[in-house]
């Protein structure tokens, strides 16, 4: 390139922000379009996007490694037969089958006193890959803190195949539990193909709608790690238990806490990085 010739790439001047975000930010341009190797960085994001969508859930690993946790797992279904189905037909998705429905009614049933206080889903929800990578390290550091502090007890964790959110109100429900949490993977993103959800509901019965859960989003290493999203679960759980309900009812104080007692200069830090 001569001294005199402009370069290939035209650099924006704020790019150096990108640091602070996965977003796509900054990309600079050649002449009116997008630089070749940020179009191909979104094809790849977008390739992986659509594989954690269609790629099965290997059930068989997740209930294994639940095993090894010192559970005793049970593997449901939902009516959405396969794959092309449940993307076609969410309602199917939040409906056990007829096998899964039956056994989860075969499950003991002990004295209402006795009755689980939380009954874990594991879902595939459309991203398989989120429940795979992140499920087991979140299910392990809430374990610890649940078995640390005491009081509590837990249905067998379910595995859901072809399951939406709502398929965890029916599974709470047939098991008897006080509360149900569902861990499932999130709608992929062009940053965050493996992004994991969780999702739980005070008094789960068929027909609850959105207004009465609670949502901790982005549970992934990169947005909020296994050991913090287990911390704000539990926390959630504690003040469920205490007052019985879920939903906009129930809000996450911890972060306004924080702030609360923080000192004005490190408060100031915070607002403005």
């Amino acid at each position: 390139m001569s001294a005199t010739a402009k370069p290939a790439v035209t650099a924006q001047p704020w790019a150096s922000l990108s640091r602070y975000t996965a977003a796509r930010i900054g990309l600079g341009r050649a002449g009116a379009s997008v630089p070749t190797a940020a179009h191909l960085a979104f094809q790849q994001a977008h390739a992986e996007a659509r594989d954690a969508v269609h790629t099965p859930l290997d059930a068989e690993a997740l209930l294994a490694g639940l095993r090894a946790l010192g559970e005793a797992p049970l593997r449901v279904h939902s009516q959405a037969e396969d794959r092309a189905r449940y993307l076609q037909r969410p309602d199917l998705g939040r409906q056990l089958d007829a096998a899964s429905a039956a056994l989860l009614d075969a499950q003991p049933a002990g004295r209402a006193d006795e009755a689980p206080d939380l009954a874990f889903v594991l879902a595939d929800g459309l991203s398989a890959l989120a429940l795979q990578r992140q499920a087991l390290p979140l299910l392990a550091a809430l374990r610890e803190r649940l078995l640390d502090e005491g009081g509590w007890n837990w249905a067998p964790p379910v595995v859901a195949v072809q399951a939406r959110v709502a398929i965890g109100d029916e599974i709470g429900a047939r098991l008897k539990a006080r509360c149900v949490v569902v861990l499932i993977g999130e709608r992929p993103g062009l940053s965050a193909p493996d992004s994991l959800g969780i999702y739980f509901s005070w008094a789960p019965r068929v027909g609850l709608v959105d207004a009465e859960r609670n949502c901790i989003s982005n549970v992934r290493p990169e947005g909020l790690p296994a050991p913090a999203a287990a911390a704000k679960l539990h926390a959630l759980l504690r003040e469920a238990r205490a007052r019985k309900l879920s939903g906009v009812a129930l809000k996450d104080e911890q972060d306004e806490r924080s702030l609360a007692a923080a000192e004005p200069a490190a408060l100031m830090r915070l607002l403005t990085g």
